[in-house]
Protein backbone atom coordinates (compact mmCIF):
# COMPACT_ATOMS: atom_id res chain seq x y z
CA UNK A 1 0.00 0.00 0.00
CA UNK A 2 3.18 2.31 0.51
CA UNK A 3 4.04 2.23 -3.08
CA UNK A 4 0.53 3.78 -4.59
CA UNK A 5 0.69 5.85 -1.50
CA UNK A 6 3.98 7.48 -2.78
CA UNK A 7 3.16 7.19 -7.02
CA UNK A 8 -0.18 9.14 -5.96
CA UNK A 9 1.73 12.13 -4.02
CA UNK A 10 4.41 12.21 -6.50
CA UNK A 11 1.63 12.57 -9.57
CA UNK A 12 0.45 15.42 -7.79
CA UNK A 13 3.53 17.25 -7.17
CA UNK A 14 3.93 16.76 -11.20
CA UNK A 15 0.67 17.98 -11.73
CA UNK A 16 1.59 20.60 -9.64
CA UNK A 17 4.41 21.74 -11.43
CA UNK A 18 2.64 21.88 -14.93
CA UNK A 19 -1.05 22.68 -13.71
CA UNK A 20 0.38 25.68 -12.16
CA UNK A 21 2.81 27.80 -14.76
CA UNK A 22 -0.14 26.94 -16.88
CA UNK A 23 -2.84 28.53 -15.23
CA UNK A 24 0.04 31.64 -14.33
CA UNK A 25 0.71 31.91 -17.91
CA UNK A 26 -2.98 31.52 -19.34
CA UNK A 27 -1.94 28.91 -21.59
CA UNK A 28 -3.52 26.13 -20.08
CA UNK A 29 -6.50 25.93 -22.83
CA UNK A 30 -5.96 23.44 -25.18
CA UNK A 31 -5.20 23.75 -28.85
CA UNK A 32 -7.82 24.35 -30.83
CA UNK A 33 -9.15 24.69 -34.88
CA UNK A 34 -7.56 28.39 -34.67
CA UNK A 35 -4.47 27.64 -32.78
CA UNK A 36 -1.14 28.65 -34.69
CA UNK A 37 1.27 25.29 -35.52
CA UNK A 38 3.91 26.61 -33.35
CA UNK A 39 1.30 26.98 -30.05
CA UNK A 40 -0.45 23.43 -30.83
CA UNK A 41 2.97 21.91 -31.30
CA UNK A 42 4.49 23.40 -27.95
CA UNK A 43 1.35 22.66 -26.46
CA UNK A 44 1.75 18.97 -27.38
CA UNK A 45 5.13 19.22 -26.31
CA UNK A 46 4.10 20.02 -22.89
CA UNK A 47 2.21 17.70 -22.86
CA UNK A 48 4.23 14.91 -23.57
CA UNK A 49 6.88 16.22 -20.96
CA UNK A 50 3.37 15.69 -18.51
CA UNK A 51 2.59 12.35 -19.62
CA UNK A 52 6.22 10.85 -19.53
CA UNK A 53 6.58 12.18 -15.86
CA UNK A 54 3.84 10.64 -14.91
CA UNK A 55 3.90 7.36 -16.67
CA UNK A 56 7.57 7.07 -15.31
CA UNK A 57 6.39 7.67 -11.41
CA UNK A 58 3.37 4.96 -12.05
CA UNK A 59 5.79 2.46 -13.86
CA UNK A 60 8.66 2.81 -11.10
CA UNK A 61 6.28 2.47 -8.25
CA UNK A 62 4.04 -0.67 -10.13
CA UNK A 63 7.59 -2.07 -10.87
CA UNK A 64 8.42 -2.02 -7.09
CA UNK A 65 5.07 -3.89 -6.07
CA UNK A 66 5.28 -7.03 -9.00
CA UNK A 67 9.28 -7.14 -7.50
CA UNK A 68 7.70 -7.68 -3.65
CA UNK A 69 5.07 -10.03 -5.24
CA UNK A 70 7.35 -11.84 -6.84
CA UNK A 71 9.43 -12.57 -4.01
CA UNK A 72 6.48 -13.34 -2.22
CA UNK A 73 5.28 -15.74 -4.61
CA UNK A 74 8.51 -17.57 -4.68
CA UNK A 75 8.45 -18.13 -0.80
CA UNK A 76 10.61 -14.59 0.09
CA UNK A 77 9.53 -11.87 3.05
CA UNK A 78 9.56 -8.77 0.87
CA UNK A 79 10.43 -5.23 2.30
CA UNK A 80 9.75 -2.26 0.82
CA UNK A 81 13.65 -1.53 -0.10
CA UNK A 82 13.66 -4.60 -1.97
CA UNK A 83 10.65 -3.19 -4.30
CA UNK A 84 12.11 0.13 -4.54
CA UNK A 85 15.70 -1.52 -5.42
CA UNK A 86 14.25 -3.97 -7.87
CA UNK A 87 12.47 -0.65 -9.33
CA UNK A 88 16.20 1.25 -9.35
CA UNK A 89 18.06 -1.47 -10.90
CA UNK A 90 15.45 -1.62 -13.88
CA UNK A 91 15.17 2.54 -14.06
CA UNK A 92 16.56 2.03 -17.92
CA UNK A 93 13.92 -0.33 -18.95
CA UNK A 94 10.95 1.70 -16.60
CA UNK A 95 12.09 5.14 -18.05
CA UNK A 96 11.87 3.36 -22.10
CA UNK A 97 8.12 2.06 -21.09
CA UNK A 98 7.05 5.48 -19.95
CA UNK A 99 8.59 7.25 -23.16
CA UNK A 100 6.76 4.48 -25.15
CA UNK A 101 3.09 5.15 -23.06
CA UNK A 102 3.83 8.87 -23.12
CA UNK A 103 4.35 8.53 -26.25
CA UNK A 104 1.03 6.36 -27.35
CA UNK A 105 -0.86 8.47 -24.87
CA UNK A 106 -0.04 11.96 -26.91
CA UNK A 107 -1.10 10.09 -30.01
CA UNK A 108 -4.44 9.30 -28.71
CA UNK A 109 -4.79 12.63 -27.65
CA UNK A 110 -4.17 14.16 -30.59
CA UNK A 111 -6.33 11.33 -32.70
CA UNK A 112 -9.19 12.77 -29.97
CA UNK A 113 -7.99 16.00 -30.72
CA UNK A 114 -8.39 16.11 -34.74
CA UNK A 115 -12.27 14.91 -34.56
CA UNK A 116 -14.52 15.33 -31.23
CA UNK A 117 -17.04 12.58 -31.71
CA UNK A 118 -15.49 9.92 -34.24
CA UNK A 119 -11.66 10.89 -32.61
CA UNK A 120 -12.83 9.78 -28.94
CA UNK A 121 -14.34 6.71 -30.87
CA UNK A 122 -11.23 5.77 -32.31
CA UNK A 123 -9.08 6.68 -29.76
CA UNK A 124 -11.00 4.61 -26.99
CA UNK A 125 -10.48 1.48 -29.23
CA UNK A 126 -6.96 1.76 -29.65
CA UNK A 127 -6.27 2.75 -26.12
CA UNK A 128 -8.92 -0.56 -25.46
CA UNK A 129 -6.61 -2.69 -27.41
CA UNK A 130 -3.03 -0.89 -25.54
CA UNK A 131 -4.82 -2.12 -22.84
CA UNK A 132 -4.99 -5.24 -23.27
CA UNK A 133 -1.76 -5.99 -25.39
CA UNK A 134 0.53 -4.36 -22.49
CA UNK A 135 -1.17 -5.62 -19.69
CA UNK A 136 1.37 -8.28 -18.82
CA UNK A 137 4.27 -5.22 -20.06
CA UNK A 138 5.36 -4.60 -16.71
CA UNK A 139 5.71 -8.39 -14.91
CA UNK A 140 7.86 -9.06 -17.74
CA UNK A 141 10.08 -6.02 -17.70
CA UNK A 142 10.89 -6.52 -13.59
CA UNK A 143 10.83 -10.80 -14.25
CA UNK A 144 12.57 -11.09 -17.39
CA UNK A 145 14.40 -7.40 -17.67
CA UNK A 146 13.38 -7.50 -21.44
CA UNK A 147 13.64 -4.18 -22.69
CA UNK A 148 10.09 -2.33 -23.68
CA UNK A 149 9.76 -3.20 -27.14
CA UNK A 150 10.50 -7.11 -26.48
CA UNK A 151 8.50 -6.65 -23.16
CA UNK A 152 5.19 -5.54 -25.21
CA UNK A 153 5.63 -8.16 -28.07
CA UNK A 154 5.85 -11.20 -24.59
CA UNK A 155 3.16 -9.18 -23.17
CA UNK A 156 1.39 -9.86 -26.72
CA UNK A 157 2.44 -13.30 -27.20
CA UNK A 158 0.97 -14.47 -23.69
CA UNK A 159 -2.25 -12.82 -24.77
CA UNK A 160 -2.47 -14.49 -27.51
CA UNK A 161 -1.61 -17.76 -25.80
CA UNK A 162 -4.54 -17.13 -23.31
CA UNK A 163 -6.95 -14.72 -24.81
CA UNK A 164 -9.09 -13.03 -22.71
CA UNK A 165 -7.75 -12.88 -19.49
CA UNK A 166 -6.76 -8.68 -19.38
CA UNK A 167 -9.94 -7.90 -20.76
CA UNK A 168 -11.76 -10.16 -18.03
CA UNK A 169 -9.50 -8.85 -15.55
CA UNK A 170 -9.94 -5.56 -16.16
CA UNK A 171 -13.67 -5.52 -16.18
CA UNK A 172 -13.69 -7.61 -12.81
CA UNK A 173 -11.44 -5.01 -11.00
CA UNK A 174 -13.43 -2.14 -12.72
CA UNK A 175 -16.68 -3.40 -11.56
CA UNK A 176 -15.67 -4.26 -8.66
CA UNK A 177 -14.25 -1.19 -7.62
CA UNK A 178 -17.06 0.75 -8.97
CA UNK A 179 -19.60 -0.90 -6.53
CA UNK A 180 -17.40 -0.28 -3.56
CA UNK A 181 -17.26 3.34 -4.76
CA UNK A 182 -20.90 3.65 -4.16
CA UNK A 183 -21.03 4.43 -0.53
CA UNK A 184 -19.02 7.52 -1.62
CA UNK A 185 -21.93 9.01 -3.64
CA UNK A 186 -24.56 7.84 -1.04
CA UNK A 187 -22.25 10.13 1.30
CA UNK A 188 -22.31 13.31 -0.31
CA UNK A 189 -26.40 12.89 -1.27
CA UNK A 190 -26.45 12.58 2.69
CA UNK A 191 -24.46 15.25 3.08
CA UNK A 192 -25.99 17.97 0.68
CA UNK A 193 -29.41 16.72 2.52
CA UNK A 194 -28.21 17.75 5.97
CA UNK A 195 -26.53 21.33 5.71
CA UNK A 196 -23.85 23.05 4.92
CA UNK A 197 -21.25 21.43 7.90
CA UNK A 198 -22.77 17.79 6.93
CA UNK A 199 -22.10 18.71 3.25
CA UNK A 200 -18.64 19.92 4.02
CA UNK A 201 -17.91 16.29 6.42
CA UNK A 202 -19.90 14.07 3.93
CA UNK A 203 -17.44 15.02 1.09
CA UNK A 204 -14.32 14.72 2.94
CA UNK A 205 -15.24 11.40 4.10
CA UNK A 206 -16.42 10.71 0.45
CA UNK A 207 -12.73 11.93 -0.72
CA UNK A 208 -10.90 9.95 2.04
CA UNK A 209 -12.94 6.68 0.98
CA UNK A 210 -12.09 6.95 -2.80
CA UNK A 211 -8.70 7.79 -2.38
CA UNK A 212 -8.21 4.91 -0.54
CA UNK A 213 -10.01 2.59 -2.26
CA UNK A 214 -7.92 3.76 -5.29
CA UNK A 215 -5.16 2.89 -3.46
CA UNK A 216 -6.09 -0.35 -2.69
CA UNK A 217 -7.28 -1.27 -6.52
CA UNK A 218 -3.88 -0.08 -7.53
CA UNK A 219 -2.05 -2.45 -5.46
CA UNK A 220 -4.35 -5.15 -6.15
CA UNK A 221 -3.98 -4.94 -9.63
CA UNK A 222 -0.57 -4.88 -9.93
CA UNK A 223 -0.64 -8.19 -7.23
CA UNK A 224 -3.48 -9.83 -10.20
CA UNK A 225 -0.71 -8.95 -12.89
CA UNK A 226 1.89 -10.29 -11.38
CA UNK A 227 -0.29 -13.80 -10.24
CA UNK A 228 -1.75 -14.26 -13.67
CA UNK A 229 1.68 -13.51 -15.59
CA UNK A 230 3.90 -16.28 -13.18
CA UNK A 231 0.42 -18.32 -13.78
CA UNK A 232 0.97 -18.01 -17.99
CA UNK A 233 4.57 -18.31 -18.11
CA UNK A 234 5.49 -20.89 -15.62
CA UNK A 235 2.11 -23.03 -15.81
CA UNK A 236 2.07 -23.25 -11.73
CA UNK A 237 -0.26 -21.43 -9.31
CA UNK A 238 1.15 -18.73 -7.30
CA UNK A 239 1.10 -19.41 -3.62
CA UNK A 240 -1.96 -17.14 -2.10
CA UNK A 241 -4.18 -17.78 -5.36
CA UNK A 242 -6.38 -21.04 -6.03
CA UNK A 243 -6.30 -22.64 -9.50
CA UNK A 244 -10.18 -22.48 -10.35
CA UNK A 245 -10.27 -18.61 -9.38
CA UNK A 246 -6.79 -17.78 -12.07
CA UNK A 247 -9.25 -20.37 -14.69
CA UNK A 248 -12.42 -17.87 -13.89
CA UNK A 249 -9.82 -15.05 -14.76
CA UNK A 250 -8.16 -16.86 -17.84
CA UNK A 251 -10.44 -17.86 -20.68
CA UNK A 252 -8.81 -19.98 -23.34
CA UNK A 253 -8.87 -19.69 -26.96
Amino acid sequence: MLFPIISGVCCLIVLGSFAIPAIMSKSWLPPDVGTSSSSRMACYAVLFLFYFCNYFIMVFFNAAIVACVTIRMKGGDPSVSDGLRAAFARLPLIAGWALVQATVGLILRIIEDRSEMIGKIVAGLIGLAWTLTSFLVIPVLVVEEKGPLAALEESTTLLKKTWGEQLIGNFSFGLVFFALSIPAFVFIVLGFASGRTGMIVAVILAAAYLIGLGLIQSALQAIFQSALYMYVRNGQVPPGFQADLLDNAIMQK
